[in-house]
C-alpha cells in the first residue's frame, strides 16, 4: 500500500481522533497535549496522554501511558499504535520491547526524535501530518517552552 492510500483510510483518522482527544484532555489538565492510543483487530485496547506535569512523573509520556493502561498482554502482535506525535527515543524503546510493529503519528513536524530509531527496529511508521496536531503542538511549544524543553530533556 502506497503512503497516499494510508492517507485515505479512514480507520487511521478514526483512531487517530481519539489520540488526538487524549492530548485535548491532557491539556485541560494542565499538561502537555499528546495523546495515544492502541488499537488491535480494529478495538482500542489502551488509551493515554502525557501526564508528567500532572502527575508529577518523569516517564509518563503519552506512550507509556497508553501501555501501562492497556494492562499486561501475552503478545502485542497486530497491535498498532497511534500517537499525536512522533514517539521520543524512550517511547520508542517501549514499542520496540514490545514488538509494536505499526506507529501512525499525529505529525513529526514539531518533534521527529524516535523516527529513525523506530525504522531502524523494523516499525512501520505512517505519518499523517495532520494540521490539527501541528497547530496543536506549535501553540503549546509557543506558549510553553520551559516546559517543552523539560519534556523532551533538553
Amino acid at each position: 500500500m502506497l503512503e497516499y492510500e494510508y492517507m485515505e483510510n479512514p480507520e487511521f483518522h478514526i483512531f487517530m481522533q481519539e489520540a488526538i482527544k487524549e492530548a485535548k484532555l491532557g491539556l485541560e489538565e494542565g499538561g502537555i497535549p499528546i495523546g495515544s492510543v492502541m488499537v488491535k483487530d480494529g478495538n482500542i485496547i489502551g488509551r493515554g496522554r502525557n501526564k508528567r506535569v500532572q502527575e508529577g512523573s518523569q516517564i509518563r509520556h503519552a506512550e507509556m501511558d497508553c501501555l501501562e493502561n492497556a494492562g499486561r498482554m501475552k503478545s502485542f502482535e497486530g497491535v498498532t499504535l497511534y500517537s499525536t506525535l512522533m514517539p521520543c527515543y524512550m517511547c520508542s524503546g517501549a514499542i520496540v520491547e514490545f514488538n509494536i510493529k505499526r506507529v501512525v503519528v499525529g505529525e513529526s513536524k514539531n518533534f521527529s526524535e524516535g523516527r529513525e530509531f523506530l525504522k531502524e527496529h523494523g516499525v512501520e511508521i505512517i505519518d499523517l501530518d495532520l494540521e490539527e496536531c501541528k497547530t496543536m503542538m506549535a501553540t503549546f511549544i509557543k506558549n510553553n517552552p520551559a516546559l517543552w524543553k523539560e519534556d523532551i530533556v533538553e
